[in-house]
């Protein structure tokens, strides 16, 4: 008799972790501001010869101190690593395995993503096949892959997670002062050199350091600090901030500071952080009023949606908005103008609307039950690395018919790769539901 041992998986009770509903909040805040702040770009006017796509608030005055308050990157990934702390604390009390818990955070970011790219990939095809000039596909397909950056970073966050959130718990002041001083690094190498493709390397070295000041916050280490300590780091970081932008060091426009990120953006995350902290208490109390907080875990329970559909829509209004212009049936005033200004709450509003109706119908797609993450390391490796590339492959060249193929191809690869191997067949995965891995 042939005995065949079942792969080694990790199955995760359906217990909830305790939530801080306060943090759900921020990070509900933060993914509004981002899809506010996105509507407000999109610039679409007639010119002479044709149509004219900008970004609404390049090159203004008015945007500079605004960026200031509405760059909430930084606030996202630390609320992000607070959460990716929490979650993993709890995966290891249930047994899950390091390797599970990133191939179960691998199935949740890019399980709604593949649906994303397909979808629009096979839109640009149908627009291409229409007639539709090639540099107007295009330039969608472009502007719709830019925010994407996010998530082959976070998906990279999440990969090292449980090996940063080991460094930190052996010597947390090290880990945070060797991440930083990779940061500086990097910045006076791209400074000294003049090679901006240096600074790059900070898409990965400023999000991790930022992700990990989320760690200390979950750990209560910065709840400890008395009030008066965190307004004085909080205000020493803003001070440092405008000392560096001021001298121009760096960018004073927080937004053209994020591609690459820079030193910039930490000193902007620990005035975060401190402001944050200090908020905690109300925060929370008005997390639990009832309407605050259905709205709240609404958007939580499809923030990924959210956030990936959100630049589609933006796209496809402002390609209807093009098409009543030229048929005379709507206004479509210059960017910057007084008729423009005055049409931004009915823009953003339905761009609300819309995302929001979007998400409700897509949203299962996150939501949904996945096969069991393996507890294999080398396949959690395989899936992080193709998830990542999936990603790289669309920020290059933008979103087109031949790249939206070869990303969808990637993710599958990752999504296969994250799930245990089946033993009899497809119908033999184990699954589990995507709420034993808490949001992060």
């Amino acid at each position: 008799m042939t005995i065949v041992a079942s792969p080694q998986t990790t199955r995760p009770q359906r217990v909830r972790a305790p939530r801080d509903r306060g943090i759900d909040l921020v990070r509900a805040v933060c993914l509004a501001v981002v899809v506010a702040l996105h509507s407000l770009m999109v610039g679409v006017s007639l010119g002479p010869s044709g149509p004219i796509f900008e970004n609404a608030a390049e090159g203004h005055a008015w945007f500079i101190p605004l960026s200031w308050f509405v760059q909430v990157m930084p606030l996202f990934f630390i609320v992000g690593g607070f959460s990716t702390r929490m979650a993993y604390r709890s995966a290891r009390e249930r047994g899950v395995a390091p390797a599970g818990f990133i191939a179960g955070r691998v199935q949740r970011l890019l399980g709604p993503a593949i649906v994303m790219i397909a979808v629009v990939g096979a839109v640009l095809l149908a627009m291409t096949l229409s007639g539709i000039p090639a540099d107007m596909v295009a330039e969608a397909g472009f502007r719709i892959s830019q925010p994407l950056w996010f998530l082959g970073v976070y998906l990279l966050c999440q990969a090292l997670a449980p090996a940063l959130i080991a460094a930190h718990e052996r010597a947390p002041w090290i880990t945070l002062a060797a991440l930083a001083l990779g940061v500086a690094g990097v910045d006076a190498v791209a400074a000294a050199t003049g090679i901006g493709a240096v600074s790059f390397l900070n898409l990965a070295g400023v999000w991790l350091l930022i992700q990990q000041l989320g760690f200390w916050l979950a750990d209560g280490r910065v709840d400890a600090l008395s009030t008066r300590a965190r307004i004085v780091a909080g205000l020493g970081a803003l001070a440092a901030l405008f000392a560096v932008t001021m001298l121009g060091v760096y960018p004073a426009n927080m937004y053209a500071g994020l591609n690459p990120p820079s030193a910039a953006l930490v000193l902007l995350g620990v005035v975060q952080l401190a402001a944050l902290s200090c908020a905690r208490p109300w925060l929370r109390r008005i997390a639990e009023r009832s309407a605050v907080r259905e709205i709240s875990t609404w958007i939580n329970a499809r923030s990924m949606t959210i956030y990936l559909w959100h630049m589609p829509v933006l796209i496809a209004l402002a390609g209807i908005g093009l098409v009543g212009a030229l048929s005379g049936a709507l206004p479509l005033p210059e960017p910057g103008t007084a008729g423009w200004w005055l049409s931004r709450p009915f823009w953003i509003g339905m761009a609300f609307a819309v995302t929001a109706v979007v998400a409700q119908s897509t949203g299962r797609w996150e939501r949904r039950a996945m096969p069991a993450a393996t507890a294999s390391t080398r396949r959690a490796v395989l899936a992080s690395i193709a998830g990542v590339l999936s990603v790289i492959v669309l920020l290059v060249s933008g979103i087109t018919v031949v790249t939206a193929i070869a990303s969808v191809l990637l993710m599958r690869v990752a999504l296969t790769a994250s799930a245990n191997p089946p033993v009899g067949g497809p119908e033999q995965y184990q699954r589990v539901m995507p709420a034993t891995l808490p949001a992060a």
